[in-house]
């Protein structure tokens, strides 16, 4: 029945398929430390929901198994590096400077491009179970520890950087799960690979990777421009350069993507016009504008104040005077979280222009 599963997943375009138990992860009171340091910072749903993601029997119940799914997102040739045009210091500026989008999020939105192929695998397992609703997907947005289940479904290992690691993909793939009562049983767990390499924790800007496998997703530039709803802490805006959308340096730092693959499945829905945004342009959108630029995209999540915050801050990184009747007509945006950046990106330029 694995084999059969397995076969399905991949003709689906799924780009790895491993099989474990349905049982709570060893490694969940380590969540529960995380939890306990505040490393989780503004998302209070890993709070709420803890219990859940420590056991997969209270997300469903009677769950015998987890099938863990990869799908690449690993581009031949390789995309610009994000942790060179990152950079603060790069010379980016000028009439018009662009800003850097993580990889991942150069796509359609991965959560529209799987769900029907979810589907479709799930409605296999309930006729293989002989019921319905005897199965539940999710792709990462469920109560699940689901980098924990992948290594242990063989998958991957987490590295240092708490992301998944494959020696096949990368690090450059999205994970997706189907929770089943399907006793299917399970594949060998993957071990860790990092050995002695500390790359990841160099490359990190803000040094958001306190310690090996260790977190402080409040300094963390994906967590700071995507899941932060507030103000971006003054410390780090610097550090951003010009990313407006995640960040992928820990990520591009490690020796196992010289392994990585294209994706067949997300190759399709790459757009090169989200790679490197004038942000000039993004400054101007209205938030009509910005839906319809961004929709089925990532970067539709931050939503217009998210996403031009993100701007403000990166054009105060390396704008010129040529940015700043823009950000002087944002500074008078209704929207506090866009003006009160818009004002600070505003100074930095007249400062740099002072020295």
């Amino acid at each position: 029945m694995k084999d059969e599963i397995r076969k399905l997943a991949l003709g689906l375009g799924f780009d790895a398929c491993g099989f474990t138990t349905a049982s709570a992860p060893v490694s969940a009171p380590r969540f529960q430390d995380w939890l306990a340091k505040g490393f989780q910072g503004g998302m209070s749903y890993l709070e709420r929901n803890a219990a859940k993601r420590m056991d997969p029997q209270l997300v469903l119940p009677g769950a015998r198994s987890v099938i863990s799914l990869a799908v690449s997102y690993h581009r031949e040739p390789a995309p610009t590096d994000a942790a060179t045009a990152g950079s603060a210091s790069d010379p980016v500026g000028g009439a018009s400077p662009m800003g850097v989008v993580a990889r991942y999020a150069r796509h359609t939105d991965y959560h529209d491009v799987l769900a029907a192929r979810l589907r479709s695998l799930s409605a296999e397992l309930d006729r293989l179970a002989g019921q319905k609703n005897s199965s539940l997907w999710y792709v990462d947005t469920g109560p699940l520890l689901e980098r924990d289940l992948a290594q242990r479904a063989g998958l991957g290992f987490v590295g240092k950087h708490t992301g998944l690691i494959s020696r096949r993909l990368g690090n450059w793939f999205v994970l997706a799960e189907i929770l089943t009562v399907l006793p299917l049983g399970s594949d060998a767990s993957e071990r860790n690979h990092c050995g002695s390499c500390t790359r990841c924790l160099s490359a990190c800007p803000t040094q958001a990777i306190v310690a090996p496998f260790q977190l402080d997703a409040r300094r963390c530039i994906s967590y700071l421009t995507i899941e932060n709803k507030g103000p971006i802490p003054s410390e780090f805006r610097a550090a951003l350069g010009t990313r407006i959308f995640g960040c992928d340096d820990c990520l591009a730092a490690c020796p196992w993507n010289r392994f990585a693959k294209e994706g067949r499945l997300m190759r399709e829905h790459y757009s090169s016009e989200l790679e490197q945004p004038r942000l000039l342009e993004l400054l101007r959108l209205t938030d009509s504008e910005f839906k319809t630029r961004f929709a089925n995209t990532p970067l539709l999540r931050s939503k217009r104040k998210g996403l031009l915050r993100n701007v403000c801050v990166a054009l105060g990184n390396v704008g010129d005077s040529s940015a700043l009747p823009d950000l002087r007509r944002a500074a008078c945006d209704p929207e506090p979280l866009i003006s009160e950046h818009a004002s600070w990106a505003v100074e930095q330029i007249v400062a740099r222009a002072q020295v």
